[in-house]
């Protein structure tokens, strides 16, 4: 599993492990794993053009010496200064006397260079380090760095970030204002969340953790689960098993008008390991005739039999009704799509059985009287706003899939997936996925994490780079477990 912590917490650990070494030791850490990280990417360093782009503290500390090593091997180092009064001292003079060049952003003449200077020196070179700002840089990038993260971007090189692209916020993964987009970003010590949550996510490319000794809490703010957790959590009959200690998982979805979802859904839920499905609702004809094996009914939640969990909403459309039978089940319940529209605040908050919510950022956006820009601005507020305010596990769709517990604790963000999954009917399948992990005795957590973790995977599968309908995905689903447990 991989976890993230905020700021505040990888700083105290730093504070504490630094009181232990000698004075710039952990920098010379941090420097060596970035030198690392850059000959790899360069494949050949003797020879090739780095630029520096170096702001104030440590961060840009960390690029000057990283730059000293990669000068000793032989490469055209130069380091841009955004604030020359303020650069790391140390950094300076060890590049310096490794044979580094030092010039500062501003009027042309003797070490200094304009900006148009500094931006074809960027343009022109093999790799660009972005060490302007750290992981305590709130906001885009100031005015003077703007125009050198354009040269970045129109760069030949590639560019890598040290510890985060500057501009991007470290603790919530929004991007307020202008910011470096890096194809790697090297990280030290611990992952933190803006590097796992949309939009910085998309800033940072591929991620390199280099350790640096830190100790750090149990509880962090963020956890990706790997397959190693998932194998976990997949339930696996036993010799003794029957349809009902396996899980018996009840869907009420679909409509006359939207007879898929309910389709769709039951097809994740037979997929997703429950004993049986049980459906109710209009679209009865429809289920059937795709999956035979599906328990239909057409009495009700309350009248329909045995079940372990509820999934309602899917293509619901106005039947409130039927929404409140199920929020008043004494089961477990994920309420998706129309459900969340039509399901009463009050009856989720006052539900004594846990509560699985899985919104995508619109559904996410009404919920909380918001535009749903500032939810996909703001992903990791949102989705702990939501948990907290109906006292339910929130899973948060989208291009990073967030899973917030209804008594805090850390957030999961799920790794998996593609952007092939943004397809109509893809969330049903993971509602049908989700809700049989609930029928099988997962906690709201888990059944959504792990979910969203074998749907993403399905995805992946299913697409192999090119387009792929949500049924598809749920036909994918097998394999993708299959994968998870090795043995596939």
């Amino acid at each position: 599993m991989r976890r993230a912590y905020s700021v505040e917490t990888v700083r105290t650990a730093e504070r504490r492990l630094m009181a232990r070494l000698p004075e710039g030791a952990l920098m010379q850490r941090a420097a060596a794993g970035l030198a690392a990280a850059c000959a790899d990417l360069l494949g050949r360093v003797y020879g090739s053009r780095i630029v520096l782009l170096v702001g104030s503290g440590d961060n840009g500390g960390d690029a000057l010496f990283a730059g000293a090593r990669l000068a000793r091997r032989g490469a055209g180092v130069t380091a841009v200064l955004l604030t020359p009064e303020r650069a790391h001292t140390a950094g300076l003079a060890a590049l310096r006397r490794a044979g580094g060049r030092v010039v500062a952003v501003g009027e042309d003449s003797g070490d200094r260079a304009g900006t148009a200077g500094a931006g074809e020196l960027v343009e022109r070179a093999d790799l660009v380090v972005d060490g302007i700002v750290g992981i305590g840089g709130k906001g885009g990038l100031r005015p003077e760095a703007v125009p050198l993260a354009a040269a970045a971007g129109r760069s030949r090189g590639a560019v890598v970030a040290v510890d985060l692209p500057s501009g991007v916020d470290a603790d919530t993964g929004e991007v307020r204002g202008v910011a470096m987009r890096a194809d790697l970003t090297v990280t030290f010590g611990t992952h933190k969340p803006g590097l796992l949550v949309d939009p910085a996510r998309e800033y940072a490319g591929s991620v390199r953790l280099v350790g640096i000794g830190l100790e750090l809490p149990d509880e962090p703010e963020l956890e990706a689960l790997q397959h190693a957790d998932v194998e976990r959590l997949l339930p696996v009959p036993r010799a003794e098993s029957d349809k009902y200690r396996r899980g018996v998982v009840g869907i009420a979805a679909g409509s006359a008008r939207y007879p898929g979802a309910a389709v769709l859904a039951v097809a994740g839920a037979l997929r997703g390991g429950a004993g049986a499905v049980r459906y109710v609702g209009p679209a009865a004809e429809a289920v059937i005739a795709r999956f035979p094996e599906t328990l239909v009914s057409d009495r009700g939640p309350k009248r329909a039999g045995r079940v372990q969990a509820w999934v309602v909403g899917p293509g619901a459309g106005d039947d409130a009704a039927t929404v409140a039978e199920v929020l008043a089940a004494d089961v477990p319940v994920l309420v998706d799509a129309d459900g969340l529209r039509l399901a009463d605040a009050d009856a989720v908050r006052g539900r004594r059985a846990p509560t699985l919510m899985t919104p995508h950022a619109g559904e996410a956006a009404a919920l909380l009287g918001v535009e749903r820009a500032e939810v996909e601005g703001a992903r990791l507020a949102a989705v702990r706003e939501l948990a907290a305010r109906y006292g339910a596990t929130v899973l948060l769709k989208g291009s990073t899939t967030l899973v917030a517990d209804a008594g805090g604790g850390a957030v999961r963000v799920n790794p998996t997936g593609t952007g092939w999954l943004a397809t109509a009917g893809s969330g049903d399948v993971l509602s049908g996925l989700a809700g049989s992990l609930l029928a099988a005795g997962l906690s709201a957590l888990d059944a959504g994490s792990a979910g969203a973790y074998v749907h993403g995977l399905a995805g992946r599968l299913a697409a192999a780079g090119a387009p792929a309908g949500a049924h598809d995905v749920a036909s994918a689903i097998p394999e993708a477990w299959r994968n998870v447990l090795g043995e596939g």
